[in-house]
């Protein structure tokens, strides 16, 4: 159209349309009908957006911003004419206070949209096991030393090099977050199983492996064809290295993992050898592998990042009919080979674990590695103690107490007023002293209706003369253990309390026993350590980067910033592409 061409008198009305809630696909309508007083006929045409093909509008009645509707043409008309200009300048206005709602709300959700790019807290299911393993000794000589493959392997592991892969589920700007975390729902009973446990996505292409939650163990591991000397039977088939994965001596976190063995740093060997040994006199040997893990994040996107573990090729003692449900142990200390320390050190998390283990027979609940499922109030914090030889998370407590009777520390022995919070433990250990004071504090209940009697399950059991189908029918004869830290005094203090749910379990039998056991013999004797007994229905965080432990009552459900858990009958099946 010419530039002089007169433009024609447009009355009339632009309504836009938004696309269905259930195709948004077809994008937004813009419908124009135009009259005027030129022979130019009435117009109507429809503008696709987005992915469709884009049809320009009518073109307008001139290039000026500002509409001129000249009245006194406009009414001149009949008041049909009238009253339906009225109607469609009414509609128009509806549909441009529809509109801009809803393009704000787009924004909204545009930027919402940027935040979910970034990984979010990693939050794990929890699931459970048989047995009372216990915490590595650390200063074990390593008398079982054997090469896993004959020929000679030479790797070139880059797994902390550059930032972190991610897979095409998730933004490549999602490896610059810090504040992240990732979420894991979590199995598991404290009877008859015994172990809490959840999965990881390991190797390529991903496959799943159960894996028992410890928060007293340095090292993931997973049992691992290479070949295997002596496996469990497991939950999954074995995991096959490559040449590739193998991790050689030089590599930093092996050296670190070889720093309390007798025989450490070998510069002629191939790969990198461990052994580990726990208190049960249970053992796992292996050497260190690399490989993809898969991680998904909070918001469903997925993580992918090279991961150090140990592939164990040789399991010895307990771990043999205990790892029925389960391929290995989750490394979830302080340690620079831990899980959690090899993600912040590539910058994906903060190195904050946390772990909510509900008190159901079912068992369950989940963990999270990450702090933004880290409650803002509520919680309960002390400082974690910060020892170069000891990676374990422990505290010091002032005071214990039985109701209101205070139970022994040791006297002036201050190893005995440490508190080891260990999840790879079944049971809570009391130091000998304190576990007699309990005992005898015990017979009391004797004489108010329930008898000691033989089980095998526990130490210590009790019948009744009427049937116990779970603890509250019996936590009236018990009373309340009482851990104080930070100072003496009651008002003053910060209190973890176990009510007899924390400490009782009922067996197979019907009979109700002490599941708090005799620590003298484990760990170093004189270290309180609390079990996954003692830690259900709590929210227990680890703050590595504040160097404090905190906790809060929780039923365990599942975090309060998400609608649902991952949980292992979802587990997604994933082909070579990831």
């Amino acid at each position: 159209m010419e530039s002089d061409e007169q433009s024609p008198q447009l009355k009339g009305v632009v309504i836009i349309s938004l696309p269905p809630p259930d195709n948004p696909s077809l994008g937004k309508t813009i419908t124009a009908f135009t009259l005027t007083y030129n022979d130019y006929p009435q117009s109507h045409q429809t503008h696709q957006e987005d992915q469709l093909p884009i049809s320009p509008p009518p073109p307008l009645p001139s290039q000026n911003p500002q509409l001129q509707f000249p009245t006194s043409r406009l009414f001149l008309g009949t008041p049909r004419k009238l009253l339906s200009f009225v109607f469609l300048s009414l509609f128009a206005l509806a549909i441009y206070n529809s509109l801009f709602t809803n393009t704000f709300q787009e924004l909204k959700s545009n930027n919402d949209d940027d935040d979910d790019q970034k990984p979010k807290s990693f939050v794990f299911p929890l699931y459970h096991k048989l047995g009372s393993r216990e915490i590595p000794l650390n200063d074990l000589a390593n008398p079982l030393r054997r090469l896993v493959y004959k020929e000679n392997l030479v790797a070139s592991v880059d797994h902390l090099n550059g930032p972190h892969k991610i897979s095409k589920l998730a933004s490549s700007n999602a490896a610059a977050a810090m504040d992240s975390s990732t979420i894991f729902p979590v199995r598991g009973n404290l009877y008859p199983d015994g172990l809490y446990f959840t999965y990881m996505l390991i190797g390529s292409p991903p496959q799943p492996y159960y894996l028992d939650i410890d928060t007293g163990s340095d090292l993931t591991w997973i049992q691992c064809d290479a070949p295997c000397t002596s496996c469990a039977k497991g939950a999954n088939a074995l995991y096959k290295p490559r040449r590739g994965n193998i991790v050689p001596p030089k590599d930093l976190l092996c050296m670190d993992v070889q720093r309390n063995q007798k025989d450490r740093y070998c510069e002629t060997c191939n790969q990198c050898d461990y052994e580990i040994e726990y208190a049960d006199h249970s053992s796992s040997m292996g050497v260190l592998a690399t490989d993809k893990l898969l991680l998904m994040v909070a918001n469903g996107s997925l993580t992918k990042l090279n991961f150090i573990f140990g592939c164990a090729y040789d399991q010895q003692g307990l771990l043999l009919s205990t790892m029925v449900k389960t391929d290995g142990v989750l490394g979830l200390t302080r340690a620079k080979v831990s899980l959690p320390s090899q993600l912040a050190s590539q910058g994906i998390i903060n190195n904050v674990v946390g772990h909510c283990l509900t008190t159901a027979v079912v068992g369950g609940g989940y963990m999270f590695l990450g702090d933004d499922f880290v409650p803002r109030w509520g919680m309960a914090w002390v400082p974690m103690l910060d020892s170069p030889s000891m990676e374990f998370y422990h505290t010091k407590v002032v005071k214990l107490s039985y109701g209101n009777s205070p139970l022994s520390l040791g006297g002036m022995d201050s190893r005995v007023k440490h508190v080891l919070f260990d999840s790879g433990s079944s049971y809570t250990y009391f130091p000998k002293e304190a576990y007699s004071e309990l005992v005898a504090s015990l017979n009391e209940v004797s004489g108010a209706g329930l008898i000691q009697t033989l089980d095998t399950t526990l130490p210590l059991c009790w019948r009744a003369n009427f049937p116990i189908r779970s603890v509250k029918d019996v936590k009236k004869f018990f009373k309340t253990l009482t851990f104080q830290f930070g100072t003496k005094w009651l008002v003053m203090s910060t209190k973890f309390q176990i009510p007899p749910e924390g400490y009782l379990v009922i067996s197979d039998k019907g009979n109700v026993c002490l599941g708090i056991l005799d620590g003298s013999k484990v760990h170093d004797g004189s270290t309180i350590i609390l079990g996954d007994i003692s830690l259900r229905g709590q929210l227990v965080v680890y703050d590595n980067v504040h160097k404090k432990i905190g906790w809060t009552p929780s039923d365990c459900a599942k975090p309060n910033r998400l609608d649902s858990l991952p949980f292992f009958d979802s587990l997604p099946f994933f082909d070579g592409a990831c």
